[in-house]
Order: structure tokens, then C-alpha cells, then sequence
């Protein structure tokens, strides 16, 4: 099997193999919500991080008892599956304060299921980046280590998450060249077969993933490149846009999405770890300094000139910029990026959108008349 269609497969599922490889060697399982959870820490003390994801979830019926419908869809989503059972392969959930839903999912599990997952842990982090913050965070993670590797039975040390962070150095590395196969005119991968790159690498040992991604970049290598298209776009926007189908029927218009600014996409990977002396500051130097979620108050500049300079380097005729309706987070960043776009001229889509997948006629609609004003 290519190994495209490997982590395509592994992208649309909750189980793979590969957890299940895991798990049968008595080693656990732990799920994680926000990209600020330095996954080398559980990694390192011999468990395996997996981003919490509902696919394919149709209906939030239990998850609606707790939550009100002006809660973030992708969030009532996860609590859905949780509280269904779906996520009985994981040992535990690990939560941060990114936005207040995020939250208000821990409390709930805290009360109604926490029997089911043991580590069932919550990190504070920072919401601006400062010296203090940095350190704040710092504490944060030396403890959730010491839990982590009490939880695994694991001492990890400085070797192991020495190790730990080589590894995921090099998962960085190698979907940034993924990434750079789409910056010419002729890309090599669509925009959903490269969400589904990122999300097949989200749920499996990260060594495997590594192997993967270099056959990936020798397969593609081979390929010849995309040119039956009309438009490249950037997507931008908050969590939990992380469908492939969405990418899909936006594609099937014409348009060919060549990068984004996603924390499931390029906010995941785009810096590595920079070691400094101590390994502990050096996650949190680093974490703290990633292309940042809009749950950081002081970076809103920042985040706006990530995304010009990615709309540059990719080359886009037009970004649209996708939210989960409710979050209020992502809601703000755009009134200072729409103008940056305007002064860039760089034409703007703005899409309100719910987790379940179910307005792909209006999404079409709005899609093509884009389209149509970029003039392609």
C-alpha cells in the first residue's frame, strides 16, 4: 500500500493497528486535546499521544444534556463520543484551558466518567508569552511529567525525553518538506490528501509515522504534479476544521487548497523544539513560541504575519478562513486580519461552519462565487 493511502486510512478511523500494537504490548493510550500538550512528555515516558477527534460523528444527543447548542460543535462532538464509550482504547484525556468549551468538557468527564479514564489530566497554560508565563508553564510541565511517568511506570529522565524530542524533531522536518511539495505551480498532494497526512500521524508511534513520511516524500517524488486547478488557497481558522470531506468538496470546485494555518496543519509542526540547556525550559520556550492559537491575547500581530508570510511563500490567489460557530476566540482574530488582507490585496472568505459536516450545498455555493471573484 502507497503510504498516502496508509495514512488516509488511519486518518478516518479512532483505532488503528497501530494503537492496537501499542496496546497489546500493555503500554498505554492517551488522548489530547490542544496542540500545546508537548506530546515528548508522554512519548518519553513510554505512552502514546492521540489527538481527540470525533469522525464521522452525525448527532450530539448525549452530549447536548450537558452542553447547550451555543457550545462549540466540535467539542459536543468529543463529549458525544466520549460518553458513548467510543473512546474506551484511550487510558486517559489530557485537557489545557485553550478556550473555555475545551474546558467545560473536562468538568464534565471529571464528574461523569472519570472512572473510565484514570489519567484524566488538565495542564494550565499561558495565555500570553513572557518571561513568567514561560516559567508558570514550565512547573506546569515538570509536574504533569511526574504524574505521566507514575501513570506508565516509566522514568523517562533526560535521556528519554532527550530522545523523545529527536524524534518528533524529525516528524517536523520531514511534513515541513511535505508541506514544500506544494509550493511550486505543479503541487504534488491536494489539500485533503495533506490534512489526511497530518491526521494519519496524530494516532500512531511517531518512529512508524516518520518511515511513512519519507516514503511518502520518495512516492510523491515519482508523481506528476497538479495542474488542472483554478485557484490556490490557504485555510485558516480554528480547531476542529479538520475534515477531509471539507477540503474535498472545496477542491472538487476547482480551488486547490497549497497550505494552511491550522493547528491540525502547519501550526502542529512548523518549529521544532530548540534545545537550550535544560530540556524542560526548552519545551516550554518553544511551545510557548509556536505559530500560536488564538487563545494567546498577546499574539494576535504575530499570528496575522504567519499567516501573510505563508499566503507569500504558498503563493495564494485567496484565503478563506473557516471557525467553529461560538468560538469566540477565532471570531476576534479576523477583524484585524481581514484588514492586513485587504491592504495585502488578497481576496477573503469567511465560513462559519459546524463540526458535523452537513451544508455542503451552501459551502458549494459560496465556494464557487469565490472562486469567481478571484476571476479563475
Amino acid at each position: 500500500m502507497h503510504a498516502l493511502d496508509a495514512l488516509k486510512t488511519i486518518s478516518g478511523n479512532l483505532v488503528n493497528p497501530y494503537i492496537e500494537e501499542w496496546k497489546g504490548e500493555g503500554k498505554k493510550v492517551v488522548g489530547f486535546f490542544c496542540s500545546y500538550v508537548p506530546e515528548e512528555i508522554l512519548y518519553a515516558a513510554d505512552i502514546l499521544p492521540v489527538r481527540v477527534r470525533a469522525p464521522g460523528c452525525k448527532d450530539t444527543a448525549s452530549a447536548d444534556v450537558y452542553f447547550s447548542h451555543h457550545n462549540c460543535s466540535f467539542m459536543r462532538s468529543c463529549l458525544e463520543y466520549a460518553l458513548e464509550g467510543k473512546y474506551e482504547f484511550l487510558d486517559g484525556i489530557v485537557f489545557t484551558n485553550s478556550c473555555d468549551h475545551v474546558r467545560r468538557v473536562y468538568d464534565t468527564l471529571r464528574e461523569t466518567c472519570e472512572d473510565k479514564f484514570p489519567f484524566l489530566e488538565f495542564i494550565s497554560v499561558p495565555h500570553k508569552t513572557s518571561e513568567q508565563s514561560i516559567s508558570f508553564y514550565k512547573d506546569e510541565l515538570i509536574e504533569f511529567q511526574k504524574r505521566a511517568e507514575i501513570f506508565s511506570g516509566k522514568k523517562a529522565g533526560d535521556e528519554g525525553l532527550q530522545k523523545a524530542i529527536d524524534v518528533y524533531n524529525d516528524t517536523r522536518s520531514l511534513l515541513k518538506k511535505v508541506y514544500e511539495l506544494r509550493t511550486g505551480s505543479t503541487p504534488c498532494l491536494t489539500g485533503e490528501d495533506s490534512l489526511n497526512v497530518i491526521l494519519g500521524g496524530l494516532s500512531m508511534p511517531k518512529e512508524k509515522y516518520n518511515e511513512l513520511l519519507e516514503r511518502l516524500l520518495l512516492e510523491t517524488g515519482k508523481t506528476e504534479g497538479l495542474s488542472d486547478y483554478s485557484a490556490r488557497l490557504m485555510v485558516s481558522g480554528s480547531g476542529g476544521c479538520e475534515d477531509p470531506e471539507y477540503f474535498k468538496t472545496i477542491e472538487d470546485l476547482g480551488g486547490l487548497i497549497v497550505t494552511d494555518t491550522l493547528c491540525f496543519g502547519s501550526r502542529y509542526f512548523w518549529k521544532p523544539v530548540e534545545i537550550n540547556g535544560d530540556l524542560m525550559n526548552s519545551l516550554a520556550v518553544s511551545y510557548m513560541n509556536r505559530p500560536s492559537c488564538a487563545s494567546m491575547g498577546d499574539r494576535v500581530v504575530e499570528r496575522n504575519d504567519y499567516i501573510m508570510k505563508m499566503a507569500e511563500a504558498f503563493h495564494v490567489d485567496g484565503v478563506i478562513y473557516e471557525r467553529m460557530r461560538y468560538c469566540d476566540l477565532w471570531g476576534g482574530q479576523i477583524l484585524q486580519l481581514r484588514k492586513k488582507l485587504q491592504e495585502a490585496e488578497i481576496p477573503l472568505l469567511e465560513l462559519e461552519r459546524e463540526y458535523i459536516f452537513g451544508a455542503a450545498g451552501q459551502l458549494k455555493t459560496r465556494v464557487q462565487a469565490f472562486l469567481e471573484r478571484l476571476g479563475r
